[in-house]
Order: C-alpha cells, then structure tokens, then sequence
C-alpha cells in the first residue's frame, strides 16, 4: 500500500534531520503529487511542503528552486514566515540583495521578534548601501503591507490547532544548528572577501572553501574562483564556476569567470559559448563583448 501524504512528509522530515537534503525533497514532491491528484488538499498542507522542500533545496544551494517554491507556498498562505525567510536568504545567496531585504522587513511585520529576520536586514542594509549608495532605499520594490490577521505578535496559539502556524520540518536544535551553520558560513565568506581586498587570495581561498564547507552558495564558489584566477589555478577556477551554475545557471560571474579560465586553458569554443551564454542576459556587458573579441583574434 502506498504511503498516504503525511507519512511521506514525516518521512521527508526524518530525511532532513538526518542532513539527507535530496531524498527529504523527493519525499515532500511525492507528497505533494498525491495531494494534487487527490483534489482535496487544503492550501495549508500545501504550502507547508512546498515551504519544507523549499527548506531541502535552499541546504542543498539550490537557491532559485528554493525562491520557485517559496513562492507557490506564499501564493497559497501569504505572509507565512518561513516561506519568507528562505526565500529572503535564496535571494541573499544570489546576491539579490533588494528582493532579500523587502522579505525580511515583511517577515518582521508578521513576526518581530524573529532575529533571522532583525540580522537579516542589517546585512541587507550594509549591502545595499555599499552597492547602490546612499539612496539604495529608492531602488527597493515596494513593501507589502502585512494584514493585522496576519500578524504573530500578538496571537494567541489555537488549543484545537497546535502549531497550525508553524510548519513542521527539523526540530527546534536542528533548526539553531542550521542557522548557525549558515551565519557561521556568512561570516566565514565576509573574511574571505577581506583576504580579498588586501590582495591575499591564497587566504582568501581557505576561509571560502571552510565557507562552502557550511553552506554551497553560489557567491562564495564565484568569488573563489575569482581567486583561483588570480593564482593562475585555472582548472580548479573552472570547476567552482561549474559549481555555482548548477545552483545558479544564469550566473553572469560564474560564465565570465569560467570563460576566463576556460581561454587560459586554450578551450577557446568552450570559453565562446559561455560568453554567449552570459551575453544572452546581458547584452551589454563590455567585459564580456571584449572578452568575446580576444577569443575570436585566439
């Protein structure tokens, strides 16, 4: 006899406990799969899956399918939580800073006592501002105001219904490791970045790749490879851009960084289709169109 829905999702929970990201989320799709043939799930049982696989692919790095089911589960209960708050560190992974800050100021407004969220847009804030400047707020999408209905702060936890708020995945210490991984991993990426600045990659590459130990992210295997070019470990540069395409296949650094090592290592059809790859969503970008022109001289 098949496994009804529920035993597949708690079945899916012991496989995230136990650090096993792919076989969790296969659990939750099948689950899934058999609500929708049903035609009776209700939209909570199916945003909370959605929101556990959500949980699976963001461990696993595979941060747009994290952002994908995010958002189905948000379309169907608006304004949960943890949908909000690992499709705000998705974005953050992907460097899309903007989109990550407006989930955690909406994750606050459900919930303001959540600390993921509070840290969250401090480092968005910092972000932000180094990136677009002084007037990065005009470049926000807009914050959607959130339904006092909608708001945790002052509820009361219904007797009938416990935790009907609160989707189950990993247990409360399971969760604290988790998120302690991932800041420890954060932190480890910033001093990365700092190596980087002061021109010591070979650092710079330890404290990435004790990072990535933590947490895949696409950023810290793109910044890495930025490192490996500059000590001429071309093969090795190659392989994080690799990496961070398959969380991120559209990844403008990963596919110049990797045409790059690529044209050092006299793959030159390689490095061209990389090129016109990334050129494909940016066709603009002048390192790349003078890029391309080397490799058409090589």
């Amino acid at each position: 006899m098949a496994a009804c829905p529920a035993a597949l999702r708690r079945a899916g929970n012991e496989e995230f406990r136990r650090g096993q990201y792919g076989p969790a989320a296969e659990l939750y799709s099948r689950a899934l799969a058999q609500l929708e043939a049903a035609g009776d799930a209700s939209a909570e049982e199916r945003s909370v899956l959605l929101a556990n696989r959500a949980a699976c692919y963001l461990k696993d790095g595979a941060c747009s399918l994290c952002v994908a089911d995010c958002t189905s589960a948000l379309e169907l209960v608006p304004f949960g939580i943890k949908p909000l708050l690992r499709r705000a560190a998705a974005y953050e992974a992907l460097e899309r800073y903007s989109l990550a800050y407006v989930d955690y100021k909406t994750a606050l407004q459900v919930d303001c006592s959540v600390q993921a969220a509070h840290d969250g847009v401090n480092r968005m804030t910092k972000a932000l501002l180094e990136k677009d400047g002084v007037n990065w707020r005009q470049k926000l999408p807009p914050i959607p105001t959130v339904p006092i209905s909608a708001q945790t702060r002052w509820s009361i936890p219904s007797a009938q219904a416990p935790g009907a708020n609160t989707p189950a995945t990993a247990p409360q210490g399971e969760r604290d490791e988790t998120a302690a991984g991932m800041e420890r991993a954060r932190m480890l990426k910033e001093e990365g970045n700092e190596f980087v600045k002061k021109g010591n990659h070979k650092k710079a590459v330890e404290k990435y790749s004790e990072s990535l130990k933590l947490n895949k992210e696409c950023a810290t295997y793109t910044n890495r490879a930025l490192c490996y070019l500059t000590l001429k470990q071309y093969k090795e540069a190659a392989q994080d851009c690799t990496e961070a395409l398959k969380l991120d296949p559209k990844n403008v650094k990963a596919l110049y960084r990797r045409a790059q090592a690529l044209k050092e290592l006299k793959d030159y059809k390689s490095s061209i289709a990389d090129i016109k790859s990334l050129l494909k969503t940016e066709p603009k970008n002048t390192a790349a169109l003078r890029l391309l022109q080397e490799l058409n001289r090589a």
